[in-house]
């Protein structure tokens, strides 16, 4: 039998064979609410956009098939496919969650989902005695960034999987994968429940659309969230479903570049007088960049780092550079640089997941690396 297809393959192929009515290559874009049914009840497998439409399909095909489970679910950002994935969390329910996750994620959990009856702890997930000791008997979903936004923290999957499994509550493991992509990790098959990413990020790849997505591969968990995807309505419209798959057919090369010029970029920083430390997988000084290496195919485009002073020295970096832009997000062909206590992680501030004010974070881009390092250099001084 022939090998089945590798992810470069798929990146391009996967749910998105050629249009059956014209033979178009590309996904068509299709920018309809409603279906013609040929009587009550009977249609072509499609009734109403909210509920599905085929350019969400091949979008939900595909995605599925890179992070090499059976059901992909698309929805209109990380933060609504994360909103999702928690409302399988009964009140009454426990989770526990990494000790620096996104911002936005712990506003939802803080802020929106506790107040519904849902129990939330935070443990560094890079320790698993640390994640052993938080589960409780009513623990229902161990909740986990690897890398971390935005310390750039590991922990291990497998592992983690193999400690939900031994518990008694046998709750599951979900990953927002975001900052890895499928094309550097796989969860799924490194024993996790459930996969969700902000597509707006590399997935998408050119800063031009807001979406999320969620991969199961258990056929009664991909049942519920299906109910719960139509019942809320959190759903990407077409346009956005074809630009994200637009951007996957690419998403090998620009993962490759991104994670080669972030490798460079880490090693400036890192022997740069004016910075403190620098926190990247690659480094070889990385508390986990033995995971890293095993559980990654490359470390990935994040970087983030301390320079020497205080908040106003780190905010004099990131207003000076030119080609490193000042912004929120992640993940585009273009740099990014950010203060992410300010920023991206200003909903954390006075908690025990605040970031200390002098952390800046950059987002890599495909750019020429000696034009990225000569623009930090000339900021940094």
């Amino acid at each position: 039998m022939p090998n089945p297809p590798r992810f470069e393959t798929l990146a391009i192929h996967a749910g998105q064979p050629p249009d059956s009515a014209t033979g178009a290559v590309m996904t068509p874009i299709y920018q309809t609410s409603t279906y013609v049914q040929v009587a009550v009840g009977q249609h072509k497998g499609y009734e109403y956009s909210r509920t599905g439409n085929p350019t969400r399909r091949a979008l939900e095909d595909c995605l599925a098939a890179l992070e090499g489970g059976r059901f992909g679910l698309a929805f209109s950002s990380g933060m609504a496919a994360i909103d999702t994935v928690l409302r399988l969390v009964a009140s009454g329910e426990h989770v526990v969650a990494g000790d620096d996750v996104y911002g936005g994620t712990f506003r939802l959990f803080d802020k929106v989902l506790k107040g519904y009856g849902i129990e939330f702890n935070y443990a560094d997930t890079a320790d698993l005695d640390a994640v052993h000791s938080a589960l409780r008997p009513n623990t229902r979903l161990i909740w986990v960034e690897t890398p971390t936004n935005p310390y750039l923290n590991l922990c291990d999957l497998r592992a983690l999987a193999d400690m939900a499994r031994a518990h008694a509550s046998r709750p599951w493991l979900g990953v927002d994968n975001t900052f890895a992509t499928p094309y550097l990790q796989q969860p799924l098959a490194l024993g996790a429940d459930i996969v969700a990413h902000s597509t707006t990020k590399y997935l998408g790849g050119h800063s031009d659309v807001v979406g999320g997505a969620v991969v199961v591969n258990d056929e009664a968990i991909s049942e519920r969230l299906h109910f719960l995807q139509n019942a809320i309505g959190a759903v990407p419209g077409p346009m956005d479903c074809w630009l994200v798959l637009r951007g996957i057919k690419t998403l090998p090369l620009r993962m490759d570049r991104h994670g080669e010029n972030a490798m460079i970029v880490a090693q400036f920083l890192a022997d740069h007088p004016n910075v403190e430390r620098v926190m990247y997988p690659g480094l070889p000084d990385h508390p986990q960049h033995a995971l890293a290496t095993r559980q990654m195919r490359n470390y990935g485009g994040m970087i983030s780092f301390v320079v020497k002073g205080d908040e106003a020295a780190a905010r004099r970096v990131v207003e000076s550079t030119k080609i490193f832009q000042l912004a929120e997000s992640l993940g585009g062909i273009e740099s990014l640089i950010e203060l992410p206590a300010a920023m991206t992680h200003a909903s954390v501030a006075g908690s025990a997941l605040a970031v200390e004010p002098a952390l800046i974070r950059l987002s890599v881009g495909l750019e020429h690396k000696d034009d990225l390092i000569d623009d930090l250099r000339r900021a940094i001084g």
